[in-house]
């Protein structure tokens, strides 16, 4: 056996960095685990990001209808959870303003124990939806769509500062330039307490050791005096039950999970890693049915406060663990002093986290040249929908129908049709390009010279994907013009797919030789086909012609 080393042997047990020993591949002994520095960043960031949690939970609450506590439970019990099912390290979910705002119909008509049951739904969908790999659906929400969530966002969170600002006193505008100051100086001298922490004592300690008469934060509800206990919703188990809240459980559902899967990417750009989106999703839905059996209104993720948390340093799971640790511990046996803390510097911090999250460089001149106006057209439909109506799920489902049509009507327009005469004028050649489907086939039919084409044509279709059953419908449209003047036509270049479409769909008769590999003609065409779209239709030439290009409108 070959000698191993005592050194060797402690460099694995030390931290398990050495996966060859002496020759010999052994597994680590022992986890590297995280320093006193990783440990101590990540607990600050996690209460700086439970001191921006506190006001926000608070009206979200009020905006829902129901007592605070149910607002500061849910986003305690959901972060802690969260923490150990969730699938993207570092990101804050609590009790998010977006569901409030769709909940608050409910509670106002059938009272806080129909939101419980509703949560315990929205937990279970969440749960199967993430088992089943919806999440994979979130591929196709295009760029664009997702610039306009984050700057929505980012336009909400500091327009949600400003009931707390105007219409105060001037001592509450000085508070807040002083908060604002202290955030952008602090990072300057150190980073080894996070500058919004600092912001928020330096603040504090000023409001209360000189009496300045501010709001503060149990100005803006009452905090809770016990923990939370465990409990069944109080609604009778029946179909009428299930009638009256599955609307709701669905409209959560699809908010929550979309929030929560678009700031998973945000923050996936922010660290430089990637998440787990079926995980989060059904690690989301394990939560919520946690937090209804606990007293908690419905929750997704926060981009303000995992922002918050980001930039204080957090990046792994003990961070969120420490936000909701911390919210509990703040508002239950410390609130006496948390009730002290000036609104002012809470508003500080969600100012320029604001600032931070707006992508300033979508609306910076030299982008907007650049950019296609249908691209800006989606970002900017995605903004316009979601700040007056407070719903994510308007906006990114506008922004996305807008963008796929955009994308249609941009394909649509690259179907190309060339056609060659062969040397003796008794077959002509037709080749289409691009993808056939029923935006793109509109006046594909028209693109051929039925009465004046020879007795035989050939249509190859090796550059073109047959996609739907109007492609098909148009190809047999096509061929039945052909086969009404005595015309034999044959469609060849088929790949597979279209092939096999064709053949399932097609009212006319497809032959084997259709599916022959494409045609490669001696003579070739006078024009090249044109690349990009083809704005109008160009007229064929007479029959003597050696070639035509003809662009399908």
């Amino acid at each position: 056996m070959t000698g191993v080393s005592a050194r060797e042997i402690a460099g694995v047990v030390a931290g398990g960095r050495r996966a060859v020993v002496g020759g010999l591949r052994l597994p680590a002994l022992a986890r590297r685990w995280p320093g006193a520095r990783h440990v101590r960043v990540e607990l600050l960031a996690g209460l700086v990001t439970a001191l921006a949690l506190i006001p926000e939970t608070i009206s979200f609450s009020v905006v829902a209808g129901v007592d605070p506590k149910v607002g500061l439970f849910a986003s305690f019990t959901i972060s802690v959870i969260i923490a150990f099912t969730g699938g993207r390290p570092a990101m804050i979910s609590a009790a998010a303003g977006s569901m409030a705002l769709v909940a608050a119909p409910l509670v106002r008509e059938r009272g806080l124990n129909y939101l419980l049951a509703t949560t315990v739904g929205v937990g279970l969908l969440m749960g199967v939806l993430g088992v089943l790999g919806v999440a994979r659906l979130m591929r196709f929400v295009p760029r664009t769509v997702m610039i306009g969530f984050v700057n929505a966002l980012a336009i909400l969170i500091f327009t949600a500062q400003m009931p707390h600002v105007i219409g105060e006193s001037w001592k509450v505008y000085v508070l807040v330039a002083g908060g604002l100051a202290i955030l952008l100086t602090v990072p300057r001298v150190t980073k080894a307490i996070p500058a919004p922490l600092v912001a928020v004592a330096i603040l504090t300690l000023v409001t209360v050791c000189f009496h300045v008469s501010v709001p503060t934060v149990g100005d803006e509800g009452r905090l809770p005096s016990s923990l939370p206990v465990p409990g069944i919703p109080d609604v009778p188990l029946s179909w009428e039950t299930l009638r009256i809240i599955a609307p709701y459980v669905v409209a959560l559902t699809a908010v929550g999970l979309l929030e929560t899967l678009l700031t998973a990417q945000i923050v996936d750009r922010m660290t430089d890693s990637t998440h787990d989106p079926n995980r989060e999703s059904w690690g989301l839905g394990i939560a919520n049915i946690v937090n209804g059996f606990f007293g908690g209104m419905g929750g997704c993720a926060m981009i303000g406060q995992t922002i918050v948390n980001v930039n204080s340093g957090g990046r792994g799971r003990l961070s969120t663990f420490a936000a909701g640790g911390f919210l509990l511990m703040l508002v239950v046996p410390l609130r006496d002093l948390v009730r002290h803390i000036p609104m002012s510097a809470l508003v500080a911090v969600m100012i320029l986290v604001s600032v931070m999250t707006f992508d300033w460089r979508s609306i910076a001149p030299s982008t907007l040249r650049r950019m296609p106006r249908g691209e800006t057209a989606v970002m900017v439909a995605t903004v316009a929908v979601v700040v007056p109506t407070h719903n994510l799920a308007y906006g990114v489902l506008v922004g996305t129908v807008l963008a796929a049509l955009l994308f249609t009507r941009r394909v649509a327009h690259r179907t190309l049709v060339t056609s060659v005469l062969d040397p003796e004028g008794r077959e002509r050649i037709y080749a289409v390009q691009g993808s056939l489907f029923f935006a793109s086939t509109d006046g594909l039919a028209d693109a051929f010279d039925y009465a004046r084409d020879p007795a035989r044509v050939v249509v190859d279709l090796a550059q073109a994907d047959v996609l739907d059953s109007a492609a098909v419908a148009t190809l047999d449209d096509v061929r039945a013009k052909y086969r009404e003047r005595g015309t034999e036509v044959t469609l060849v270049g088929l790949n597979p797919r279209s092939a096999t479409l064709l053949r399932g769909l097609s009212a006319e008769p497809t032959p084997e030789p259709a599916l022959k590999p494409a045609l490669k003609p001696d003579a070739e065409p006078d024009a090249e086909p044109a690349s990009g779209a083809a704005s109008a239709t160009t007229p064929e030439a007479t029959p003597e012609a050696t070639g035509s290009v003809r662009g399908v409108d």
